[in-house]
């Protein structure tokens, strides 16, 4: 088989999706999956719907336009912000866009009455990570200004924490949305029925029994993709991991000492690598490097086996530990987390692989 390859699990991927939509059933969720970390891909997008995924979520709108193009009749939610340059596509192809610029939902309004439809939105909140979203003191302000818009329908309010400052899900900080909804409904005589509590993090209240009522919907992409939440640093209960693998093949296979000779200075990518000397160590250098993945999201499967280095090409594996025979031409195989994930899925270098 070809390499760099990622092999992607199917059922799995399925079987992750049932459950979690179940999970999210149980406690009147809806769920939004999101295939983002997937860059859009089609087969794993099939996977989601067959587990019961009614909803999609991406952050580029070139995906959701692929999946519309290829036949999917589901609800698609843009999660990241608007461009001002895409509102046309975005009216053509989303059903709900995540938004916290006024002047954004100005042009989806005007696109939208050009096209004769209406553009549902989810206006994000700020509730402490910094990211996107108004700060709940402005929403009142933000509100006035869009109520009467005529082709935007308010589907509800959303945050989202975890991923640029780190900041934790909490009771706390999800209870300031429904809190929020209440007061917005009253104000502007408004019906928001949906209130979109966060992420794969944010699940972590749901599986406690620690979820505020009255959220009602969740994006979740991490989740269902590898059964893992970062954020937390967890496996979750119920859920299939390792979903996604990197198969590389070694196209160096040699002893060699283990610091480098001569003055050190920087790398290609402006760091200064520092070497522990451990005397002469079989290394092997495979057939990928940091222009196809995130190589501090890989770990090897086998046991012994140490990353110690990248380039941009080539990945150096210590192979000196592990109880096995090797050649050039053999493959080892990483697992990968998100970010690892991520990157291979958006690599056009590294060949997918399906496995039902």
């Amino acid at each position: 088989m070809k390499t760099p390859r990622v092999n992607i699990k199917l059922k799995k991927i399925q079987e992750n999706a049932k459950n979690m939509v179940e999970k999210c059933e149980e406690n009147d969720i809806k769920l939004t999956g999101v295939v983002k970390g997937s860059a859009g891909d089609i087969k794993v997008a099939s996977a989601f719907v067959r587990g019961g995924v009614k909803s999609i979520g991406d952050s580029r709108i070139k995906n959701i336009k692929k999946l519309v193009e290829a036949g999917f009749e589901e609800e698609m939610i843009l999660l990241r912000l608007p461009q001002l340059n895409e509102v046309e596509d975005v009216v053509e192809y989303v059903d709900i866009s995540l938004i916290s610029e006024i002047d954004t939902i100005k042009a989806l309004n005007q696109e939208a009455l050009k096209q004769e439809k209406k553009q549902g939105i989810i206006v994000m909140v700020d509730v402490g990570d910094l990211r996107e979203g108004v700060l709940p003191e402005n929403l009142d302000e933000f509100f006035a200004e869009i109520v009467d818009l005529e082709a935007i329908d308010i589907k509800g309010i959303g945050t989202n924490v975890g991923c640029y400052g780190g900041v934790l899900p909490s009771k706390e900080n999800t209870q300031i949305l429904v809190d929020i909804k209440n007061k917005l409904e009253e104000k502007f005589n408004l019906d928001l029925p949906l209130i979109s509590g966060g992420n794969t993090a944010t699940s972590k209240l749901l599986y406690n029994g620690e979820l505020p009522e009255g959220i009602s919907n969740f994006r979740i992409g991490e989740g269902i993709l590898q059964g893992t939440d970062i954020t937390h640093q967890r496996n979750i209960k119920s859920q299939n991991q390792d979903n996604f693998t990197l198969s590389a093949s070694i196209i160096e296979l040699k002893e060699k000492p283990s610091v480098p000779k001569g003055e050190i200075g920087h790398d290609a990518f402006g760091n200064k690598p520092k070497f522990e000397d451990k005397g002469r160590r079989l290394r092997a250098i495979m057939a990928i490097g940091r222009q196809d993945v995130k190589v501090d999201g890989l770990t090897p499967l086998l046991e012994g086996a140490e990353i110690i280095g990248a380039s941009s090409d080539h990945l150096l594996v210590d192979l000196t530990e592990v109880n096995k025979e090797f050649s050039v031409g053999d493959e080892i195989e990483f697992s990968l987390d998100y970010g690892g994930m991520l990157s291979v899925m958006t690599s056009e270098y590294v060949h997918k692989s399906y496995e039902q």
